[in-house]
């Protein structure tokens, strides 16, 4: 939400303006609160469970800013790695022995080594859904973004991912147009521009057990996967169109185009 890849391209936190940075905690607040339908707190952001919480969120690990009301009361803090793909959220009530007393005109402080090594820690680097374009080398990514097409930098996209988890987000930012996921299917799309290059583009919503057959990482409904296939001459691999296709190796050659997989109808935006 912050980055709206779709219409600034941006897909890095340090891209982002320091208001945006700022305004990502009330984000965070906010979605958590719709999400979990927590109660308003009195004096902090929600009431859980009869406690008073304030959420709090850092880019850097231990840098939460606890305002007096916070102050013994449990703060709900939180921190993720774009970059790392991990996301942590624990909590600790605001004592004076776990933050640093500081003298400012706005009474904050942060939480001292003590409190920050008795944080109770509810998810410590769980998984957060992998952003692709971080997980390429930066001169893979330029070379997807300088084309001036939208269209052609979808086709540069999934054929430097082949094997790799797509957000659909991640194909916003690159696509930077209306309808994005237009970009992907047949009929002028990624999947007809790379099939003579043997690679398919399986949807989350749609092709799940294709994914599975083939032994790839699996998509989820928002994500996209491509790999590059050749037919089969044994049981293993997925069956497509009647014809038993299996995952080429990094240095094989393709002989023949992909085969063309099932598409929901028309206009479905989530294909």
């Amino acid at each position: 939400m912050i980055y709206n890849g779709q219409e600034s391209g941006r897909y890095r936190w340090d891209q982002l303006m320091k208001t945006e940075k700022t305004h990502f905690g009330t984000v965070l607040e906010i979605n958590a609160q719709r999400e979990f339908e927590f109660e308003d707190g009195d004096k902090t952001d929600y009431r859980i469970a009869g406690h008073q919480v304030d959420a709090k969120w850092s880019q850097d690990w231990g840098k939460w800013m606890l305002p007096p009301e916070v102050f013994g009361e449990l703060a709900l803090v939180v921190t993720a790695s774009d970059e790392k793909s991990v996301w942590s959220l624990g909590l600790i009530r605001i004592t004076a022995d776990v933050r640093h007393e500081k003298d400012n005109r706005d009474k904050k402080s942060r939480l001292n080594k003590f409190g920050r090594d008795n944080v109770a820690w509810v998810w410590m680097d769980a998984p957060l859904r992998p952003n692709v374009l971080l997980q390429l080398p930066e001169s893979i990514v330029e070379d997807i973004l300088d084309h001036p097409h939208g269209t052609q930098r979808t086709h540069r996209l999934f054929r430097a991912t082949a094997d790799m988890i797509v957000h659909r987000n991640i194909v916003a930012t690159v696509g930077h147009q209306l309808d994005p996921q237009k970009r992907v299917r047949y009929n002028g799309g990624s999947r007809s521009a790379l099939q003579p290059e043997g690679i398919i583009i399986l949807s989350g919503l749609y092709h799940r057990q294709l994914a599975e057959d083939l032994g790839i990482a699996v998509p989820l409904q928002d994500e996209y996967i491509s790999v590059r296939v050749t037919p089969s001459t044994d049981a293993t691999g997925a069956v497509i169109n009647g014809r038993r296709w299996r995952r080429a190796r990094p240095d094989e050659a393709i002989d023949e185009p992909a085969p063309i997989i099932e598409e929901p109808r028309r206009g479905d935006r989530n294909s």
